[in-house]
């Protein structure tokens, strides 16, 4: 690319304490990712939360929690992006071995032994049904998901949009080095995400919207999760997203600063963030009744996703450049609860689900039941991470730094 090749090596290595194990391998966090990151898990955990152990100042925040997977994907595309940009800028090229390497020792151990245990301890699973363990296991499960035939450890699904997606990054970032610049690559962009916009619409007129008319809500939503929600073709924006901020702030830092301070990416953020909302703001067949509801659901469904994403972009745009301030004003418990994420999401709903069982729902009500899964979680997560994904993320470590 020709934004490409206006980088240095010394703006390269800016961002390598945003790894998702810096923790790990520098020691040293920045705050603004780690807030995103907690504030993602805690919605997600939000939504799978019993309501009647959900605080009534959070009751309303739970029916957007599920937006926390688009704040991870944005992460997510952000901070790999940056990897393989630093990469191919240093080398001249992507050190597949070593990339798949890193993504294997990161996802694989922690999750694979959590899939184990929904599969050989079935009282463990959330729900009684699963999916085939071979679309867990080969990271396809959010293809032709549909709920009612098995929702047991769902959350899996973006794990699945995430290492699809990352089969495809590396090549692309090599086959686009040098050889198209900014222009094309915004709208090379700009394209994929009208695309998304075209066939979720396509989508929703031709499969959902036809069971709405007909008073089929059930099936209309459980068609949306499976035709719109969980395919990774039409939830590229989030990730799309992260990978394009990754880019021009790595390879544009002076135009970023320019026309991408913070007192523009904090107000554009927070315009295109409520948006998204006002579209989002009826989740369509879950509820919706007459035409104005539907319509609010078909425009969720078709633009809400990508005016999030940018949203989550710009806002944590401004974030990395206020990194200075925020560094100033840490947030107590983002860290670990930033760290804890990913355990976090793998285990949390088969410890409410166990908590419910041993403890009894009608025990874990309130303020109590709130606290009390909060606590289950924590700790549940705090083991696995001790565990397992640190021990394994040593070992990749160790394992990568022998072959340097």
């Amino acid at each position: 690319m020709t934004m490409l090749a206006t980088t240095n090596n010394a703006h390269a290595g800016n961002f390598s304490s945003l790894s998702h194990t810096s923790v790990v391998t520098t020691g040293t966090r920045m705050v603004g990712p780690d807030i995103l990151r907690s504030l993602a898990i805690l919605l997600v955990m939000l939504v799978h939360l019993p309501l009647n152990a959900t605080p009534g100042l959070l009751v309303t925040v739970r029916e957007y929690g599920w937006l926390g997977v688009d704040i991870f994907f944005v992460l997510s595309g952000y901070l790999i992006g940056t990897q393989l940009f630093k990469e191919v800028t240093r080398t001249g090229a992507v050190d597949f071995k070593s990339f798949y390497l890193r993504r294997a020792f990161r996802i694989f151990p922690a999750f694979f032994v959590v899939l184990g245990l929904y599969a050989l301890v079935p009282v463990l699973r959330d729900n009684p049904a699963m999916q085939p363990l071979w679309k867990f296991a080969t990271f396809t499960v959010n293809l032709g998901f549909d709920p009612r035939e098995g929702n047991a450890f769902s959350q899996a699904w973006t794990l699945a949009v995430e290492e699809q997606f990352y089969l495809v990054l590396p090549l692309l970032v090599l086959l686009l080095y040098k050889r198209i610049g900014t222009g094309w690559v915004l709208t090379l962009a700009g394209l994929l995400m009208l695309a998304g916009v075209v066939l979720r619409y396509a989508i929703w007129d031709t499969q959902v919207g036809s069971l709405v008319a007909e008073g089929q809500f059930r099936p209309a939503f459980a068609t949306y999760l499976r035709e719109v929600y969980y395919p990774t073709y039409t939830r590229l924006d989030g990730l799309l997203f992260g990978v394009v901020l990754a880019a021009a702030r790595f390879f544009k830092p002076e135009l970023c600063r320019q026309y991408l301070p913070p007192k523009v990416t904090i107000p554009s953020g927070l315009i295109f963030v409520i948006a998204a909302l006002i579209c989002f703001v009826d989740r369509g067949p879950l509820a919706g009744q007459g035409i104005f509801p539907v319509f609010q659901a078909q425009l969720g469904a078709v633009a809400g996703f990508p005016l999030i994403s940018i949203g989550i972009a710009l806002m944590f745009c401004a974030m990395l450049d206020l990194e200075h301030v925020l560094s100033r004003w840490p947030v107590p418990g983002a860290a670990l609860v930033a760290t804890l994420s990913y355990s976090l999401y793998l285990t949390h709903k088969s410890v409410f689900h166990v908590m419910r069982l041993v403890f009894g729902e009608e025990n874990l009500q309130g303020s109590f039941g709130f606290v009390a899964y909060l606590i289950g979680s924590f700790a549940v997560a705090a083991v696995l991470w001790f565990c397992l994904e640190r021990t394994f993320l040593h070992l990749r470590d160790k394992m990568l730094s022998k072959t340097k």
